[in-house]
């Protein structure tokens, strides 16, 4: 008996570091276009999406982010289009002409839409460095706040 609960613990200790090696975390920087300090924190639950979140002077934005890649699907993209009712002039494959020209234009990027409490929305894009790695490979690329101004990140290598 003694042995089979070491082999049950043996096996738990196992499946929990497992799980925990599948989450990766960052950060990354990012200034505004008056130099205003932005910054940003991510969590990866698998290969292409985890949460992001950004602090912008005293408001933080926080949602899911995706990396586009060829297996991406449609469906999986849903929330990148919550709060954002007009496709803008700098976002040429966000509105309704999505498909696989935007697949092809966002292959190797990371796409984020983050909302904050009051319900105002940042919309990112984000150039990785080595797409086979995800976020953890760094990359950098820019937000669109809601009045139409940007912000610039950088994600360095985790």
């Amino acid at each position: 008996m003694f042995g089979i609960h070491r082999c049950v613990m043996a096996l738990c200790l196992s499946a929990a570091l497992l799980l925990s090696a599948c989450t990766t975390t960052g950060v990354g920087t990012g200034e505004t276009a008056g130099g205003g300090a932005v910054s940003f924190e991510w969590s990866s639950d698998n290969a292409t999406s985890g949460t992001m979140a950004a602090t912008v002077t005293d408001q933080t934005y926080s949602g899911r982010f995706f990396q586009i890649t060829t297996e991406t699907r449609v469906d999986d993209l849903e929330p990148l289009w919550i709060g954002w009712h007009n496709r803008f002039r700098d976002w040429p494959f966000w509105g309704d002409d999505f498909g696989p020209s935007f697949m092809t234009h966002y292959s190797g990027r990371v796409l984020a839409n983050l909302v904050s409490p009051t319900g105002q929305h940042l919309r990112c894009n984000f150039r990785l460095v080595r797409p086979s790695t995800g976020m953890r490979g760094g990359g950098e690329g820019r937000c669109q706040t809601p009045d139409g101004n940007h912000i610039d990140a950088t994600f360095p290598s985790a």
